[in-house]
């Protein structure tokens, strides 16, 4: 295998075109601006805010609402995809750095996040929604699409690297790179429904809260600027939830930094629940968010650590599979349940125990089950990975 001089491992130059992909991708510019975009989709449909949730409109929908049903659920398909090839390449290009590397290429997610909800608010004033979504997919076209073709590269064996840029491996092996579970194994462990229920949960929790933050604030007499405020406040909780959690599993065990980390989401919705001033809802916003943002290190993190790398793109895109629909399932419980009671308070207090319940699942996983040879650089050994004791 070839050394790169003293030039940067060419893995963090993967990472950095995959956050700016998944930064210009649909879930920053569509799921995460959709609850400034949800009053106006009522009204243009006179439909209550558990319809709305299920409402992407393009021109190309011209007031038909099945047109309406058919695009959105061919974005639900295609839209929290994206995600599984990229996570797929960090995997295989890092190890030791894996948690770090998810972390960084997560940033362009928790970046869009903060940046889009207030952007879409302008161009939605500006322009109207429907304009405001004809650019949004532009950009994915013509940017994000060249991107990937040009730049991205599967493995570093393309290039004669080793994984985390190491120029050997160190004589104690603990495991193949590329072993592992196929799903259909993964499915008859215990471990995985344990880490999959987890994640339904906590999906259908904050995504419940955050799809409905600005209607939330909006209905407590919130300017609409300011409501947009909130999300992308909770924005900034998942940038530090997409880096701070990466950094921390490459250092601590992952199932317990999960498990803080889901715990401090079912706090922000307490507080959401029971906040009475603008900022302890802002606070509350910022500490859903990440939560939120952590799962995007989590999941792919954990994939690859119980079930290895021989069919993580089957497993993670499964797991990711539930975690996405369980978002889309509680912010429509979350609507419908206004609907019904004209109230968002206790449907609050249903998803801060779930929340709960999710976080308490992640504290039953065992100890890591697959991870490569420890790789080293230029002769120590580097740490071992932590372990559960």
């Amino acid at each position: 295998m070839r050394r790169i001089g003293r030039r940067a491992f060419h893995g963090w130059w993967m990472v950095l075109v995959c956050a700016l992909c998944v930064f210009l991708g649909p879930i920053p510019i569509v799921v995460f601006s959709l609850g400034v975009f949800l009053k106006p989709l009522a009204q243009e449909f006179h439909s209550g805010r558990a319809a709305a949730v299920i409402l992407l409109l393009s021109n190309l929908c011209s007031g038909s609402i099945w047109q309406v049903y058919l695009f959105y659920a061919a974005l639900g398909v295609v839209g929290p995809a994206e995600l599984v090839p990229y996570v797929r390449v960090i995997s295989s290009w890092f190890d030791r750095y894996r948690g770090l590397a998810l972390g960084l290429m997560m940033l362009g997610m928790g970046c869009g996040a903060l940046i889009m909800p207030s952007l879409a608010q302008y161009l939605i004033a500006r322009f109207g929604w429907k304009v405001a979504f004809s650019i949004s997919g532009a950009t994915m076209l013509c940017v994000v699409v060249p991107m990937i073709a040009v730049f991205l590269s599967e493995t570093p064996a393309q290039m004669g690297l080793n994984p985390d840029g190491a120029i050997q491996r160190a004589t104690i092996p603990v495991g193949d790179a590329h072993a592992g579970a196929s799903l259909r194994e993964a499915w008859q462990m215990r471990t995985f429904w344990l880490s999959f229920c987890s994640f339904v949960l906590v999906s259908a929790s904050v995504h419940a809260c955050f799809t409905h933050m600005a209607p939330i604030f909006a209905d407590r007499g919130t300017p609409a600027q300011a409501a947009a405020l909130a999300s992308s406040l909770f924005g900034g909780g998942l940038l530090l939830g997409r880096t701070g959690s990466g950094y921390f599993l490459d250092r601590f065990f992952a199932p317990r930094v999960a498990a803080l980390i889901f715990t401090g989401a079912a706090a922000g919705i307490a507080l959401l629940r029971v906040a009475n001033s603008q900022e302890l809802a802002y606070a509350a916003a910022f500490l859903i968010g990440l939560g939120l943002g952590a799962k995007g290190d989590l999941i792919p993190y954990l994939a690859s650590r119980y079930f290895g790398l021989r069919s993580f793109g089957e497993v993670y895109g499964f797991t990711f599979g539930g975690f996405a629909l369980a978002g889309g399932l509680g912010a429509y419980l979350m609507g419908a349940a206004f609907d019904a009671k004209g109230s968002y308070a206790w449907p609050l207090a249903a998803f801060c125990i779930l929340a709960l319940t999710g976080a308490g699942l992640m504290t039953r996983l065992g100890p890591y089950q697959y991870q490569i040879g420890l790789l080293v650089e230029s002769g120590p050994k580097l740490e071992a990975l932590p372990s559960e004791s």
